[in-house]
């Protein structure tokens, strides 16, 4: 147990450049505090006490903002950067060398029972905001890009963004050069873009047809007279 402690620590020193001394590590960083946490409530989850398992992950939700179910399992030098309102989900698999960011959701995406939340391989980064979703894998040595939703597996040494996410490095090549990191889809606005555009149809037929009615309105009175 106290290698991995020590094992943790040298990981935080690694990722972070800010960080100054192991006293500091240990007592500050809230996303070592909620891994330590974890490992403990994983154990208890183990022997079937789930009440203390999750009493002790919901005690390191409290402290530190961020959520791990106490049957995910993690692997070996996970590091969670400014981790507020991470959530990681019961059936998570993440191997070794991940990198999370704040924000990030590991979750389902229904009342489905068995495996339902994702599987991060090794040296998997999950960038702010993200929200990977389902039963699915990100292949080793992937990105997710801040804020994307991923639905789909990712295939290994890839990087995928947008909502949904989609893949744009693959084995650092471009897949698609039309969708840049800072240049997300944005439904809402495609939403408003077609609406907006059906309305011009509307009026300009709605043009037409008064025009018309016009033009029969005066064939009309001339024949009256």
């Amino acid at each position: 147990m106290f290698r991995k402690m020590r094992e943790d620590v040298r990981c935080i020193f690694h990722q972070d450049p800010s960080a100054r001394n192991v006293f500091e590590v240990a007592l500050t960083y809230s996303g070592l505090h909620a891994i330590w946490h974890h490992r403990i409530a994983h154990a208890f989850f183990n022997m079937k006490l789930f009440f203390i398992a999750r009493s002790i992950s919901q005690f390191s939700r409290f402290i530190t903002g961020i959520e791990i179910h106490p049957g995910a399992k993690i692997g070996r030098r996970l590091f969670i950067d400014h981790g507020m309102g991470v959530v990681i989900g019961e059936t998570c698999e993440i191997g070794d060398d991940v990198t999370i960011y704040q924000g990030v959701t590991l979750g389902g995406t229904g009342k489905e029972k068995g495996k339902r939340h994702p599987t991060l391989e090794n040296n998997v980064l999950v960038a702010t905001g993200a929200k990977v979703l389902g039963s699915i894998t990100i292949g080793e040595h992937s990105k997710v890009g801040a804020g994307s939703v991923v639905l789909k597996d990712v295939p290994k040494n890839s990087t995928v963004v947008g909502i949904p996410g989609k893949v744009v490095i693959k084995n650092g090549v471009k897949v698609d050069n039309k969708l840049n990191h800072h240049d997300l889809p944005d439904p809402v606005a495609d939403k408003c873009d077609m609406l907006e555009n059906r309305i011009k149809q509307l009026e300009e037929r709605l043009q037409q047809l008064e025009q018309l009615t016009k033009e029969e309105g005066d064939l009309n009175e001339h024949s009256n007279i």
